[in-house]
């Protein structure tokens, strides 16, 4: 990349498109299936990536907090010294799948009818693919950008990002020297909220973690006996008091953003700050865009797993539950008083894993790019804000002071349910998809 030329002035060249769909569907073969507990093997991928970085003359580095839990960063130096850097992150692992549940199998990467098929290909190995055909297509061209890219895929998203961005941010800050602001995935995909409306919903907040594990003690014995100090029972309660618990309505900026600028898409005008101001009654007139924010006005506590005992006969001493907790800026000292209350006595609980709530101003001059480079490319789209109700990789990387927005650019026809296919069966992405995010990132990397 030795030309310098103004970055305005380049475009993706065709091969770009052919690169994202050839890139996307052979990391979708490579099987980097994350099951949690240090399970996963992310060295052959990030092996892929790192050789078309380099062959892009981009310097990759490779680091690992454990053996084959491999992790990705390069630097693409921008025109202006003076700028801020910006991170752009993509995680290289993916949540199981089951073969016979698929209609083609999960990693197969097979491309049909204009769709490529796999685990990854919304979960973000596209979003991976998208940005190496990018940052190809400026090195055949000899583009650079004005700020800083710093480059970055990352292990273990899909469980605790202690073998990946967290060890990356807290082992290895300064590759990330510079970086003020961030994208990644889960946000500026086409979302159909009724006749004529297309939203792109940009992430700028993501609710905090609170994986939870309840422990309950009792009193073991023969189960034909009498027993009121049962700790299957006990947990049994605690579990059931979590499961019902209705939260109290707590609405962050972004949220209140969110259903503002949602609501006028519909001609309806609200005030959120409003004394009496109903979010669940304006969320049932929201029709489907209410499953973008209704997950998001409150925390919340779901059980998930459970363990007990190891004979019918044999009361146990104690019982283990976990619980995926998510809490909401701010919301995070009402998440443990409730929490107190609600296990009551005889069960314990601590965080199994927890990370920080984030949220991201909409009024910032990145936000408003971000806007401007959906609405060039999808002029008929509207652009509003959302806060994801899980989180990705932004938390960690928060700790370096890098302000974090969810865009990973996807044009999607009517009917392509984007959210279900998250973690879901049968994921794929369409090849047009792909040259869009291709286009719009490509815009708005260059002039950041």
């Amino acid at each position: 990349m030795a030309d310098d030329r103004p970055a305005e002035a380049a475009a993706p060249d065709a091969l770009a498109f052919d690169e994202v769909v050839d890139f996307t569907s052979e990391l979708i073969r490579i099987d980097t299936t994350n099951r949690g507990g240090g399970d996963c093997r992310e060295r052959p991928a990030a092996e892929y990536v790192a050789e078309r970085l380099a062959g892009a003359g981009i310097e990759p580095t490779l680091l690992e907090r454990a053996q084959g839990r491999t992790n990705v960063v390069a630097r693409i130096e921008g025109t202006d010294p003076s700028a801020d850097a910006l991170l752009v992150h993509g995680h290289l692992d993916v949540v199981p799948a089951e073969p016979d549940d698929w209609t083609v199998h999960p990693f197969s990467g097979e491309v049909r009818d204009g769709v490529v098929w796999g685990r990854g290909a919304i979960d973000m190995k596209n979003m991976d693919a998208m940005v190496l055909a990018v940052v190809r297509a400026w090195a055949r061209d000899g583009v650079r950008p004005r700020r800083d890219i710093v480059i970055a895929y990352t292990a273990d998203e899909e469980a605790s990002a202690v073998d990946g961005s967290g060890f990356l941010a807290d082992r290895h800050p300064g590759l990330f020297e510079g970086c003020t602001e961030g994208i990644s995935e889960s946000g500026a995909f086409t979302f159909h909220a009724g006749p004529g409306i297309s939203i792109y919903p940009i992430a700028a907040g993501e609710r905090g973690t609170a994986w939870l594990k309840l422990t309950a003690h009792g009193r073991a014995g023969h189960g034909s006996k009498v027993n009121r100090d049962n700790a299957v029972s006990r947990l049994a309660g605690a579990i059931a008091r979590i499961g019902e618990h209705q939260w109290p309505v707590r609405l962050t900026a972004t949220v209140r953003a969110a259903l503002s600028e949602t609501a006028a898409l519909y001609g309806i005008d609200v005030d959120t700050g409003a004394a009496d101001f109903d979010v669940d009654a304006l969320l049932a007139k929201l029709g489907p865009a209410a499953s973008l924010i209704e997950a998001t006005v409150r925390n919340s506590a779901n059980p998930t797993m459970l363990t007990a005992g190891y004979k019918i006969n044999v009361i146990p001493g104690h019982a283990t539950a976990y619980v995926d907790g998510r809490t909401l800026p701010g919301g995070e000292q009402e998440f443990r008083e409730t929490l107190d209350r609600l296990t009551g006595p005889g069960v314990d609980w601590e965080f199994d894993h927890g990370e920080v709530a984030l949220q991201a101003p909409v009024d910032s001059p990145t936000y408003a790019k971000l806007r401007a480079a959906i609405e060039r490319f999808a002029p008929e789209g509207h652009v509003v804000p959302y806060c994801m109700s899980g989180g990705t990789d932004a938390k960690q990387f928060s700790r370096l002071g890098i302000t974090g927005y969810g865009f990973s650019p996807l044009r999607l026809p009517p009917g392509f349910d984007y959210q279900a296919l998250f973690h879901g069966v049968d994921e794929r992405v369409p090849v047009d998809a792909l040259h869009f995010g291709v286009q719009v990132l490509d815009h708005y990397l260059r002039t950041a």
